[in-house]
Formats: structure tokens, C-alpha cells, sequence
């Protein structure tokens, strides 16, 4: 009995250890593509945005009228390159702005391996950059999908941009990995903790809460926690059969286009 209770946590302890050094390759994904059979219908403008570190991050920019219209920024989630998120941007791409999508380092073939600190400081660079093509603060809107809520969570705090819009976001990355790694001390583990629920109070601008009801990656709880703990003006999407990667369609457009319209 006492040789079996030894090897048991011999083997928890290896298991422990496996997931603390390779905590990092468990959560980021940048090589996984879902979606690289889509054709973009939308013109965008290939750029390179230069960062703090001196690393240069590829990024999409489709222009309209930079000083007459609004510009969303959209932070992606933790898996795969730009051409995942061809599907949504051919939708969005209808609606009465403008858009700027950039890949983190290490995604899409950027140099660089991702932290949390290293992805706050690329969405940093590249409020800065569309800063100096003299797009004003109230004239952007913060877009986050999944991965992304947090890191625009982190950016938009005490900022007066026009909006924020969180897609399938999660309240803390520790909440997260409790729910898929239970029997491990996750708390003590944890590297990359994005806590968007303790920094929610510090979002004092219009907020657009989407999650669906079926997401089997990021319960839905989670989504209906961030929005119930969110600031007034707050508004929310929550379709009923949704998974985590959300339905784009003409109900979601919808939701999108008034919320746009409103701020």
C-alpha cells in the first residue's frame, strides 16, 4: 500500500510539473488554422507594426475614411494566424468603419514567444501606432475575442475610447484553468493570469457583451459574470445555441451595427 500511495503522487507531482514548464504551449496555439479555406472579400492594406521590443507585428488595415468614421481594433484569441478570422472580417467589412486586425508575437509568423505582459505591450503598440495616423481615442473601438477580451480589458482601462466589444470572454485565466485542470493546484501554478474580472471597474465606457450559450471551451457563466460585473452603459448577446466560436450571421451583424451606432 505504501509502495502504490508513493508512485501515486510521484505521478501527480510529474503531472504538476509537465503542466507548469509547458503551461505556455498549453494555452497559446499560434500554428492551429480552422478557417484558412476562406477567401477575403474585403480590401486591407498589409502592414507592420513596429513595437517596444523592436519587433515589427503583421496586421490587416481595411480603410474607409479614418477622420469621418470609427476605427475597431480587434485583438484576436489564442489560436492560429489573421486568416482564422477571414470570416468575420468579411462581415464586418459591410458595416460603416474602419478595421485594423494585428497578430501577436509569435503568431502569423511574427518573431517572438507569447506572455501575457508581451501581448498587453503589443496591443499597447498598436494603439499607438493608429495614434500617430491621427486616429483619436473616442474614435476607436476595442474589439476582444476570447484570448483577446482580456488584453483589450487590460488596455481600455480608464481610456475614453468609443467602446469595447468582449466576444466568449472569461474572467480570469486562473477561473479558466481551474475548470479544465481541477485537480491541480492552478492558483500557484499560473503564469499568464489575465484577471479581466478585478479590472472591469476601471472600463467606464460602453461595453457589448457576446457570448454564446453552448461555448464548450469558456463556460457561458463566465461571459454573464463579466457582464453583470461590467459598468453601465452595457448591453449583451447571448444567443441561446452558440458554441465558443460564435455564429456570424445577420443577428450578430445586428447587434454589432447598434452598438456601433450608439456610441
Amino acid at each position: 500500500m505504501y509502495t502504490v500511495a508513493v508512485i501515486i503522487i510521484l505521478c501527480y507531482l510529474l503531472v504538476v510539473f509537465f503542466v507548469f514548464f509547458n503551461q505556455r504551449n498549453l494555452l497559446y496555439h499560434p500554428f492551429e488554422n480552422n478557417y484558412n479555406k476562406d477567401e477575403a472579400n474585403f480590401s486591407y492594406e498589409e502592414i507592420f507594426i513596429p513595437t517596444s521590443n523592436g519587433n515589427n507585428l503583421k496586421a490587416w488595415f481595411h480603410k474607409k475614411n479614418l477622420k469621418q468614421k470609427k476605427t475597431l481594433v480587434f485583438f484576436h484569441g489564442n489560436a492560429g494566424d489573421l486568416k482564422n478570422r477571414i470570416y468575420k472580417l468579411n462581415m464586418i467589412k459591410d458595416l460603416d468603419i474602419n478595421f485594423l486586425i494585428v497578430a501577436y508575437r509569435g503568431f502569423s509568423g511574427n518573431k517572438g514567444e507569447p506572455t501575457e505582459d508581451g501581448l498587453y505591450q503589443d496591443a499597447r503598440d498598436t494603439l499607438d501606432w493608429l495614434k500617430k495616423q491621427k486616429v483619436r481615442d473616442d474614435q476607436i473601438l476595442i474589439y476582444g475575442e476570447s484570448l483577446g477580451t482580456a488584453i483589450s480589458v487590460e488596455v481600455a482601462q480608464n481610456k475614453k475610447f468609443a467602446g469595447i466589444i468582449l466576444e466568449s470572454p472569461f474572467t480570469s485565466m486562473v477561473d479558466a484553468g481551474k475548470h479544465y485542470y481541477f485537480y491541480l493546484p492552478v492558483s500557484l501554478l499560473l503564469k499568464d493570469r489575465f484577471e479581466t474580472l478585478s479590472k472591469l471597474k476601471n472600463i467606464r465606457i460602453p461595453i457589448l457583451v457576446m457570448h454564446g450559450k453552448k461555448d464548450k471551451i469558456v463556460p457561458f457563466h463566465m461571459g454573464e459574470k463579466v457582464f453583470r460585473e461590467a459598468n453601465e452603459p452595457k448591453f449583451s448577446y447571448f444567443p441561446e445555441y452558440d458554441d465558443h466560436m460564435m455564429e456570424y450571421n445577420e443577428s450578430l451583424i445586428k447587434e454589432l451595427d447598434k452598438f456601433f451606432k450608439s456610441t
